[in-house]
């Protein structure tokens, strides 16, 4: 069917923390190439987006900081949607859940299902704190996992084993609010019957969408055959939509039920007299990017919610992208384990581009892919500055030595000409497909094949060496090379928005179009062209170490706030300690052992003549650093032999929560030789 439109939607991230690599790979760099390529098509668009500012995680965090979750979501949203703009994410509009129209659509849209009949009213039974005088959703509850036995499992899922669960199946379950243990009380809540639609989802997407990537369509062909079954779309909390019934005080709507309907609501508010026909109109195509833990939400739930409904389009397309990973292990924003995108903007300046290239040429579109600092250079000094900018570069500078700025005019092409054109109008085939088929990673490809094409068309054609000999063949040469770079900042404009806008300047290039993709004559022979620099600068080692540096010194928190104190020993008698000759000594000096990598052996004044001792902690000292010290040390080991060293005791240690030993550095007036008890 040819559309006359196209809605892109964009899942929205939840406002209780800032977005980072794995949210901008997963949704929003795909997306935005997309609305970009669609744009530049000439084709009519909208990107819509917004914040997820309901729900359980927004009230935990709030309850933490001792503030609202107005607060908490104020914050976020502010700090998600100025980071997508200076990222260049082009969204028509970015909007938020708790805004008056978002409510007032979620609303009517929840009050048009309940007066149609569509739900299904139950009662249940569910943990209640009284204290704290309120059921309590399933991440208020923690308990023992009944799977794993992990403790502090949450009421929905067991982070340890990974286990979903229902609050009601925790062993010794607690309320996370005030400790006490809860009871169970009855409730009533309103449920979507998904299995009523089981019939429909089933032909529609499986009969009706086999183009879906496999990724979406096998979870979706999964759930089907399990079989569907009613989700509330109720609970019993006081941060939300509430429920447009009467006498369902202390109710809102389930977040997922009210997220998407933002969707419609966020275009609502952006056009609020033609709304409708980006909704209900059978010529708007609608698409849907997200990440792979929302692909039921979007291609079960939401199309059985707008069905029931009964006046709304369905998707057309859910291109759910797989996880990316980070340093070979998996995001997590408890442990602060991610590229922040606030953060990356402030300490890589002028990078946006760069950070997009990378995440589009590591798309995770078939499976779970990783983000590395070391690939991230690779990427952008070997490609983005040694192919694209190199190209770009030595173009406009031989243009500026050989004929002032100016786009020569062109003479008699030759077959290198027509041949280079011949493989940019396949290569433009080839993106167009890809892009408009989601295969972001692989259009990318065909991007820097263009500009690998122009590399290889100056070093064979050579022009600053024809020069000395015919001027005329340098200019076709050169208006040939210029013309391209015209070409290119077309064929990136969707990926790298930045760097296009930048050289369409400098070549006075206005109103590109993605028709003009591969013209041999987009800039007029006598146009004077500007230089717009180095499109982009190498990633120094510097920069790579600095952040390898931040993730490890996270990696460490995160096992120093996790660590238990190991498990107490046996008893023993006291008698058994007093065995022991713990005394005070002096380092005078210290020194690696040879061919000994762990050992550093130590002159130790003892208060008794001195002794030396060796101990295996080279690998968390420097030598120098010892010197000096006062250390707590055995004296009645006996002695023994250590690569040929004698040593007579042994100094004492602690060790930390990342395995590492510190020594034990006794402060005070203590003299050598001085007795520990």
């Amino acid at each position: 069917m040819n559309y006359k439109r196209t809605l892109i939607t964009t899942a929205l991230p939840y406002a209780n923390g800032p977005v980072h690599i794995g949210h901008l790979a997963g949704v929003y760099v795909p997306a935005d190439i997309y609305a970009r390529f669609k744009r530049l098509k000439g084709e009519e668009v909208l990107l819509i987006g917004g914040s997820d500012e309901h729900g359980v995680p927004i009230t935990i965090k709030a309850k933490k900081e001792g503030v609202t979750p107005q607060d908490i979501v104020d914050r976020y949203h502010n700090i998600i949607k100025e980071s997508f703009r200076e990222l260049g994410i082009s969204f028509d509009i970015y909007s938020r859940t708790t805004s008056q129209i978002h409510t007032e659509t979620a609303t009517e849209f929840f009050k048009t299902l309940y007066d149609k009949g569509e739900f299904v009213e139950k009662t249940s039974m569910q943990l209640y704190d009284e204290e704290a005088n309120q059921f309590l959703a399933d991440r208020y509850v923690t308990g023992t996992c009944p799977h794993c036995g992990a403790e502090g499992a949450y009421g929905d899922q067991c982070e340890k084993c990974g286990t979903s669960l229902n609050a009601t199946d925790l062993i010794n379950p607690r309320s996370a609010i005030t400790g006490n243990v809860p009871v169970l009380r009855e409730t009533k809540h309103w449920y979507l019957p998904l299995d009523k639609w089981q019939g429909f989802l089933s032909d529609w997407i499986l009969n009706g969408h086999k183009e879906w990537r496999p990724n979406v369509y096998g979870q979706c062909k999964s759930w089907l055959e399990m079989g569907l079954q009613p989700r509330a779309v109720s609970r019993d909390l006081d941060w939300g939509v509430p429920l447009p019934i009467e006498g369902t005080e202390g109710k809102v709507m389930y977040v997922w039920f009210d997220a998407p309907i933002g969707y419609i609501s966020n275009t609502r508010e952006l056009l609020p007299d033609s709304w409708e026909k980006w909704w209900k109109d059978p010529e708007t195509r609608m698409i849907h990017f997200i990440g792979k833990d929302n692909i039921v939400f979007h291609c079960i739930v939401f199309p059985a919610m707008l069905k029931a409904e009964g006046s709304y389009n369905l998707p057309d397309n859910v291109p759910a992208n797989e996880f990316m990973n980070l340093e070979d292990n998996k995001i997590s924003t408890s442990k602060n384990w991610a590229v922040w995108l606030h953060e990356y903007l402030r300490e890589l300046p002028g990078k946006q581009d760069a950070l997009r290239y990378v995440l589009t040429a590591n798309a995770p579109e078939t499976k779970d892919n990783n983000f590395t600092w070391k690939d991230f250079q690779t990427h952008n000094n070997s490609e983005l500055v040694a192919i694209l900018g190199n190209f770009v570069n030595r173009a406009i500078v031989l243009d500026a030595k050989f004929f002032n700025s100016v786009v020569p005019a062109t003479g008699e092409l030759t077959d290198t000409e027509t041949g280079l054109w011949k493989e940019i109008a396949a290569l433009k085939d080839s993106l167009t497909d890809k892009l408009e088929n989601f295969h972001f990673r692989d259009a990318l490809k065909d991007a820097m094949d263009m500009a690998r094409a122009g590399n290889r068309y100056l070093q064979e054609t050579e022009p600053w060496k024809i020069a000395k000999t015919d001027m005329v063949r340098t200019a076709t040469v050169l208006n040939t090379a210029l013309q391209l770079c015209a070409v290119l900042s077309i064929a990136f404009e969707p990926f790298m928005p930045f760097m296009s806008a930048k050289l369409q300047k400098a070549l006075v290039l206005k109103d590109a179009t993605w028709d003009m993709l591969g013209a041999t004559d987009l800039l007029p022979a006598g146009e004077k062209i500007n230089d717009p620099g180095l499109l982009f600068e190498k990633v120094e080692d510097s920069v790579v170490e600095a952040q390898i540096r931040k993730l490890k010194e996270a990696q460490k928190k995160n096992v120093i706030d996790a660590w238990k104190a190991p498990a107490q020993k046996e008893e023993t008698a006291f008698e058994d300690f007093e065995k022991l000759d713990i005394r005070i000594g002096k380092v005078l000096e210290c020194a690696k052992v040879k061919k000994a990598d762990k050992l550093l052996s130590f002159k130790i004044d003892d208060g008794m003549g001195g002794r030396t001792i060796v101990s295996g902690i080279a690998k968390y000292y420097k030598p120098e650093e010892l010197v000096g010290k006062t250390v707590c040390f055995i004296a009645n080991f006996p002695p023994r032999k250590l690569k040929g060293i004698e040593s007579r005791g042994m100094l004492l240690s602690a060790e930390n929560p990342d395995g590492s030993l510190t020594l034990i550095t006794p402060e005070g007036p203590l003299k050598p030789g001085s007795c520990v008890c």
